[in-house]
């Protein structure tokens, strides 16, 4: 069982990272991390970014199947939310690897 909970570890990190190996969606990640719990509305991220609505929608959508974000619908705004809670899920799976083959 051990192994078949690792190779999900591994295939969640392996979504996350992948979602962010875009120059674009890792600029729009990083606005949203920068913007803290609160949060942006996407209509700020558009104009801040300077990204195409349609071409915003994409990006954020492959980021939120990734679960690296969350987006929260208040009236008739759409409020974008880093997951701060799954970027410490991928970070310790990677750090959990730190110098395991050098002795540190």
């Amino acid at each position: 069982m051990q192994a078949q909970t690792k190779n999900l570890a591994e295939e969640d990190a392996a979504r996350m990272l992948a979602a962010l190996g875009s120059a674009v969606r890792l600029r729009l990640f990083k606005a949203l991390l920068r913007a803290g719990q609160a949060g942006m509305n996407v209509s700020d991220l558009q104009r801040d970014l300077g990204i195409p609505a349609s071409t915003l929608a994409h990006h954020l959508g492959t980021i939120a199947d990734a679960g690296l974000i969350a987006q929260e619908r208040r009236g008739r705004e759409l409020i974008c939310t880093a997951r701060y809670d799954q970027i410490r899920k991928v970070s310790a799976y990677l750090m959990a690897e730190c110098c395991t083959g050098a002795g540190c």
